[in-house]
């Protein structure tokens, strides 16, 4: 379950996220959805890659 929002950063729980489900079909993930930490985002013709230090890499692959 995500706690957090992988876009924004806010808690999944408030408020509406619509804008954020609909751009994140276009975008990579700039939070950790567990721990909320920036992650480190690579984007490459191919696809893209989103490491968090505490979880690990999240990739489009």
């Amino acid at each position: 379950m995500e706690t957090y929002c992988d876009r924004c950063g806010e808690p999944a729980a408030d408020g509406d996220h619509q804008a954020c489900r609909a751009a994140r079909r276009m975008e990579p993930p700039r939070y950790c959805a567990s721990c909320r930490r920036r992650m480190v985002v690579q984007v490459t013709p191919v696809g893209w890659s989103a490491r968090c230090v505490e979880h690990g890499v999240l990739s489009s692959a």
